[in-house]
Order: structure tokens, then C-alpha cells, then sequence
């Protein structure tokens, strides 16, 4: 069972997220009376780890000796109340996908008719 977190912004505003309730086993549970749990961190504060992960991945892609023309990562990230935000696993280990892309005109190679 999901449970609900409220994230506030730094401007101040509320960003509610069902996260995913680590809590097995039997436990007491209310009949919904609207009792949100707070999160330990603002909402942009949670953000800031994943935007600095995904900064260090594009700059390991674009400066390195490969030089693509187009860098895409994809990533899940999950909210929980502790920890703020995370880069989600999938079924198998953490979840990270790479695109790298060149085009044949800014690589200096002509296309063959």
C-alpha cells in the first residue's frame, strides 16, 4: 500500500507523492483522515541530487574522446520521505539508459547516394 508524502517547494508550495510504503507486516492503519506525512527535505532539495547525477553523466558522455552530437539519459527516479529523491532500480539493478548520437554531416563523413 502507497503512502502519501507531502513535498513543499522553495517557494513554499505543496507537492503531494504516493510512495511506495517499506513498512511489512502488521501495523495499525487509519481510516484515511487526510494525515499527510511530511517529508524530511523541500521538493527542490530532493530534486538537487538527481540533477547533479544527471550533470556528471552528460559531462562524462560529451567530454569524453567519443564527441557525440546528441547525448540522451534516462533514468527513474523514486520519492521517498527519508531519503528524498533516488534513481529508481528496474527488475535487475539501477535503471540508467545512454542514447549517443552522430550525424554523418558533423562527423565530416559524405553520404553515399
Amino acid at each position: 500500500m502507497d503512502e502519501l508524502v507531502e513535498f513543499k517547494t522553495d517557494s513554499g508550495a505543496s507537492v503531494v507523492v504516493a510512495v511506495e510504503d517499506g513498512n511489512r507486516g502488521a501495523r495499525p492503519v487509519s481510516r484515511g483522515d487526510g494525515v499527510l506525512r511530511q517529508a524530511g527535505q523541500t521538493f527542490n532539495g530532493a530534486l538537487e541530487s538527481i540533477h547533479t547525477a544527471a550533470e556528471s553523466a552528460l559531462r562524462v558522455f560529451r567530454d569524453g574522446e567519443l564527441k557525440p552530437d546528441a547525448v540522451e539519459i534516462e533514468f527513474g527516479v523514486k520519492l521517498t520521505a527519508e531519503a528524498g529523491a533516488v534513481i529508481a532500480k528496474t527488475s535487475m539493478e539501477g535503471h540508467l539508459v545512454v542514447k549517443l548520437s552522430w550525424t554523418p554531416e558533423a562527423a565530416g563523413e559524405t553520404l553515399a547516394s
